[in-house]
C-alpha cells in the first residue's frame, strides 16, 4: 500500500497548552484508521489541524507526497482531503440539497457536482427523499449523514471523521459504521475518532492511542485489544 499521509513531529498549541505534543503518524491509501483517547487526548485538535482549521506550530504534514503544511483549509477539498467535524454543524435554514452543494464549492463542472449529488443519495436514500427539507428539522441521525455527505460532495481521497456516532441511538450507530465500510470499499481512506471503542475497532485496520496529546500506542485492532495502553488511555493512567 501507498502512503497517504504522513504527520510528522506534529505540534499544537493553544495559546500556553500543548494540545497535541510532537506525535508522527502514516496513513495507507485504503485504511480505516481509528484514532481513540479519551476527551482532552488531542485527537479532534490533531483532526483540525491537518485540514488547517488550527495551525499546526510545527512539524509537518504531507498528504499524497505534498507537503500541504500551513495550507488553507479550502485548499484541501480540491486536493482530496476533506473533514466531517464533531458535532455535525449542519446548516439548519437551508436544505438537504443547498448544504450538500457547500461541500461541492470547489467542483466548477455541474456533470461532476450532478454525480457526487447521485453518489451520496445512492449512499444515503433518506437525503434523497428529504432534499427539499431544512436540515435543521432532520433527526439527529439525519443530520449526521447530511454532515458526512456533504463532506463526500468533494469526492475526497482521505475523509476524516470526527465522532460520528457522538449522541445517535444505536440503530443509527450501526448504520454510520456500515457506512464507513462502505466507503472504503469505494476507495475513500478514513481517519475516524471515535469514542465507540468496540466498533471503532471492528471495523478499523490499524488504530492510533492517543493520552495527553501523544501517540502511547498504535497497531493493527487486534494488536490494541491485548494491549494495556487503550484501557489505560481512557482511566487516564498513561
Amino acid at each position: 500500500m501507498t502512503s497517504l499521509l504522513d504527520i510528522r513531529s506534529f505540534v499544537v498549541n493553544y495559546g500556553a497548552v500543548e494540545a497535541v505534543r510532537g506525535i508522527d503518524m502514516t496513513i495507507m491509501e485504503g485504511e480505516i484508521v481509528a484514532l481513540l483517547g479519551a476527551n482532552g487526548a488531542g485527537k479532534s485538535s490533531t483532526l483540525n489541524a491537518i485540514v488547517g482549521l488550527i495551525p499546526a506550530t510545527s512539524g509537518q504534514i504531507i498528504f499524497n507526497g505534498t507537503d500541504i503544511t500551513g495550507h488553507a483549509p479550502e485548499s484541501l477539498a480540491p486536493a482530496g482531503l476533506t473533514l466531517s467535524p464533531e458535532g455535525r454543524r449542519v446548516f439548519g435554514t437551508l436544505s438537504v440539497a443547498e448544504n450538500l452543494m457547500l461541500g461541492a464549492y470547489a467542483i466548477n463542472d455541474k456533470a461532476r457536482v450532478n454525480q457526487a449529488y447521485e453518489r451520496v443519495y445512492d449512499l444515503f436514500p433518506i437525503l434523497a427523499e428529504r432534499r427539499t427539507q431544512y436540515a435543521g428539522t432532520l433527526s439527529g441521525g439525519q443530520q449526521q449523514m447530511l454532515a458526512v455527505a456533504r463532506a463526500l460532495m468533494s469526492g475526497p481521497k482521505l475523509l476524516l471523521l470526527d465522532e460520528p456516532s457522538l449522541g445517535l441511538a444505536p440503530i443509527i450507530v450501526e448504520q454510520v459504521f456500515e457506512m464507513i465500510t462502505v466507503l472504503r470499499k469505494q476507495g475513500v481512506t478514513l481517519v475516524v475518532v471515535e469514542q465507540n471503542v468496540a466498533m471503532a475497532l471492528e471495523i478499523a485496520d490499524r488504530g492510533y492511542v492517543m493520552a495527553g496529546g501523544r501517540v502511547v500506542a498504535s497497531g493493527s485492532t487486534s494488536e490494541l485489544r491485548q494491549s494495556d495502553s487503550l484501557e489505560n488511555a481512557f482511566l487516564g493512567t498513561e
